[in-house]
């Protein structure tokens, strides 16, 4: 990190760095792909408990993604409250319902149809754990002096998505929601006006006979999502 008085450069020694053969490498690219091939979203989660060590665990490798400048811009709240898990609910479910009668495009509420959603969100309150991610737009020295922050979606997606895939190699499943205006997350978990709310994620254990839609099965091919030149 850096301080107004200090922010000069300092090189240290690269550490950590895994020295894998090409064979050794595609390997472990395939598990990779093998294990992150077996996530999926799912919406009907059990009541399991689940331990606040896990979801630490798990955010503290969402802390380690790059981000401009190395500002860090993110900030994440984890509610397993259930009275407070039942106000985001309401309040999700009320902005999903103006969504659903005639908030979204007609084009929009047909491409949810093969996921078979609607305002009803039973999921925030059922699983043990909300995760709400907090993009910062900008930060403050100790004296109150703003500081700019930089590529901060970019930033806060890639911390994002470091976090599923904790979340997933702890064997839980997760949900995301982005119920539009979330600007009322604000309010209920106290976070100041510099944040700005860019998803919930439902985080537990699925329940026994949970599904998935089908149609989340279809990934587009190699070929269609890659070009190499060389």
């Amino acid at each position: 990190m850096f301080s107004r008085t200090h922010m000069a450069y300092e090189a240290v020694p690269l550490s950590d760095r895994a020295a894998l053969t090409d064979a050794e490498a595609l390997a472990a690219a395939q598990a990779a792909y093998d294990e992150v091939r077996t996530r999926h979203s799912i919406r009907d989660f059990s009541d399991r408990t689940v331990p606040a060590e896990i979801i630490e665990a798990c955010v503290k490798s969402a802390g380690t993604a790059p981000s401009g400048a190395n500002h860090q811009p993110w900030h994440f709240v984890a509610i397993s409250n259930p009275a407070l898990k039942a106000q985001i609910r309401a309040e999700a479910e009320a902005e999903e319902q103006k969504f659903y009668a005639g908030g979204a495009s007609d084009e929009w509420i047909k491409a949810l149809e093969p996921i078979g959603t609607n305002a009803d969100k039973p999921h925030l309150t059922t699983a043990p754990w909300l995760i709400v991610i907090f993009a910062q737009r900008w930060g403050e020295f100790d004296d109150g002096t703003r500081f700019k922050n930089y590529y901060v979606p970019e930033s806060v997606g890639i911390a994002t998505g470091f976090l599923i895939w904790a979340l997933h190699r702890a064997g839980l499943s997760v949900l995301t929601h982005t119920p539009n205006p979330m600007k009322f997350l604000n309010g209920a978990l106290d976070r100041p006006a510099s944040e700005k709310p860019t998803m919930i994620l439902a985080v537990g254990h699925p329940a026994d006979g949970a599904t998935v839609p089908a149609v989340a099965k279809i990934k587009k091919p190699l070929a269609e999502i890659l070009t190499i030149r060389d």
